[in-house]
Order: structure tokens, then C-alpha cells, then sequence
């Protein structure tokens, strides 16, 4: 069966930086009290002019170019979003358009934080089924245009990016050694703990019950992390990155270390980014790439968790 594989990254981030400081000056909050509390430095924040599909169109054009593809050559477009106000056209046929992209198939998937690793697992199938043969995965969110920017709790957390991935089919996939180039899916959620985050209202808030998202991620998700490892037959040990969705540095840090990926880099773009949501993970995988932290053809987990209280993880060999 042909599988498929990852074989270039991009990202793209608004100009705008909001620190910590500059926060302080509109809410009770302090650099020591974020830093302490979710380790959160900075985060970019786009304006009115810079919608969810430009950051998209921007993240999927530094994809493309450097898989030496053009436009035209994409055959599906997964976009995974939470932050698209409009209903139609979607996202990913903005982006087509932006892009001026042939005719390819185009699909949001809105699974809020683990957006990203879901639309990956479904570009793999796509391709696996004959459907498809090169899709462009992007994650992207505004979380800027959704936060109360009044509530200490939950404004210090967001952020604004976009991460892409140029997906193509590879024959050769069940034969590479290590393994194929996108492992299986392990995906999941907790309905009954779904209202734990939330975007909800007229205009949209996010919201949600920290400490229960605190103790479901530190708990719960490090043995289902495992698993994915297990079923891409990579152990722990021989992870050489660990990419989790960048939430905040308390969940990031143990989770990862529960794991046990004791070799692996782990990502902590969330530092310097924020919370992204679906576009945490691409966004930081490709810094890692682009940084050249990670070498070519290297297992690397991703793993994302979050909104509706879903997860979903693969191993990838990194591009």
C-alpha cells in the first residue's frame, strides 16, 4: 500500500509581539506571574487586516517552496481551524485561492488544539486510499480575535500563527527503514469533559477549566502517548523530538517527561509563541527543522490535546 510522508515545513507569525509587560499595563497580571505559571514570554497577535487565511496562505506558500512545489500541484487542502468566523467559503478555499492553487479538494477540520495532527492523519488516509496524491496541511488560528482580553486567567495564554506541511504519497513508505513516514493515528476524546474548553458565545470567548485541563493532560495523556509510539514500533528512547501541542510550559514539561522520550528535543515554542492552537505544533516543528535541531529522517512525535478534550498523535520521520 502507498504510504505517505512529510517532506517540507513552513510557518508564519504576525509582526506584532505582546509581552508580558505590555500586558500588565492591561490586566492584573505581572512577567513573574505568567512566567511562573505557564512559562509564556511573548505571543504574536495579528490585527483586523490579517485574517486566519493570509497567516494560512503565508505558512503554506514557505511550505511549498521549499518542497519545490508550485501551486498547481496540490491536489487537497486540509486547513484545521476553530477561529474561522465565516462559515463559507471555508478556510481552505480561501487559501486555495490566495494561493491560486488548480482544483484541488478543500476540507477544514475544526478540532481546536489537536486540529493539526487530526488533518495529518486524515492527508495520510486520503493518500493511502488513492485519493489523493500531494496535500498542504495548515494549521491556523487567531486566538487574538477570540480572548477576553479582560480575564488574567485566559488572555495571557493566546497567540496568533500558522504552521503548514506539504504531504505527498511514497511508494516506497512500507519498505523505508524505521518505519513509514506518517505512523498510525491514536485519537480519541473525553465528551463528558468536553465543555472543559470552550469557544462559545456571540461575539466567540474562549474560556476554559484550567486545573481540569492541568490534571487530564499530566495524567491521562502521557500512557496514550506511549501507545502512538507502540504503534509506529518506535521507542520512547529513540524519539529524537517530542512536539506537543504548545499549551503551557507546566503541561508541556511533565507530560514529556512521563513519555520518557529521555533523547528527544522537546518543543517549547509556546515560550515565545503562546498558545496557537491548532497551529502549535506545525508552527513549532518547523522552527525546530528550520533551526536544524532535528535531522532528516529522525522519529518525531506529535502529539496534540485540547479542545473537546481530543487528542490525537503520530510518529513522523521529520523531513
Amino acid at each position: 500500500m502507498t504510504g505517505s510522508r512529510v517532506v517540507a515545513l513552513g510557518h508564519y507569525q504576525p509582526a506584532k509581539v505582546l509581552t508580558n509587560d505590555d500586558l500588565a499595563a492591561m490586566v492584573d497580571t505581572s512577567d513573574e506571574w505568567i512566567t511562573s505559571r505557564v512559562g509564556i514570554k511573548t505571543r504574536h497577535v495579528g490585527g483586523p487586516d490579517e485574517p486566519v487565511d493570509e497567516l494560512a496562505a503565508h505558512a503554506g506558500a514557505k511550505a511549498l517552496a521549499s518542497a519545490g512545489l508550485q501551486p498547481s500541484d496540490i491536489d487537497l487542502v486540509l486547513v484545521a481551524t476553530s477561529t474561522a468566523i465565516d462559515r463559507s467559503p471555508s478556510m481552505a478555499a480561501r487559501v486555495a485561492a490566495r494561493l491560486s492553487m488548480g482544483s484541488p479538494a478543500v476540507l477544514d477540520i475544526n478540532v481546536v488544539c489537536s486540529g493539526f495532527t487530526h488533518a495529518l492523519a486524515m492527508a495520510d488516509h486520503t493518500i493511502r486510499a488513492g485519493a489523493a496524491t500531494r496535500a498542504l496541511v495548515i494549521g491556523a488560528d487567531k486566538m487574538g480575535d477570540i480572548a477576553d482580553w479582560t480575564d488574567r486567567s485566559t488572555c495571557v495564554l493566546l497567540g496568533d500563527g500558522a504552521g503548514a506541511a506539504v504531504v505527498t504519497a511514497d511508494p516506497s513508505a512500507p519498505d523505508t527503514p524505521g518505519g513509514p513516514g506518517i505512523g498510525p493515528v491514536l485519537w480519541g476524546s473525553v465528551p463528558e469533559m468536553g465543555n472543559a474548553v470552550r469557544i462559545e458565545g456571540t461575539p466567540p470567548r474562549f474560556a476554559q477549566e484550567g486545573q481540569s485541563v492541568y490534571r487530564w493532560a499530566t495524567t491521562q495523556l502521557p500512557p496514550i502517548a506511549r501507545r502512538v509510539c507502540e504503534k509506529a514500533g518506535v521507542a520512547p528512547e529513540e524519539l529524537a523530538a517530542v512536539v506537543l501541542h504548545q499549551a503551557n510550559l507546566r503541561i508541556i514539561e511533565p507530560v514529556a517527561r512521563k513519555i520518557g522520550a529521555v533523547n528527544a528535543v522537546i518543543a517549547r515554542d509556546v515560550v515565545d509563541s503562546g498558545n496557537t492552537s491548532a497551529a502549535s505544533i506545525p508552527m513549532a516543528l518547523s522552527k525546530l527543522v528550520e533551526r536544524g535541531e532535528v535531522a532528516t529522517g529522525a522519529p518525531v512525535l506529535l502529539f496534540g490535546f485540547g479542545g473537546n478534550l481530543s487528542y490525537a498523535g503520530q510518529v513522523i520521520r521529520c523531513p
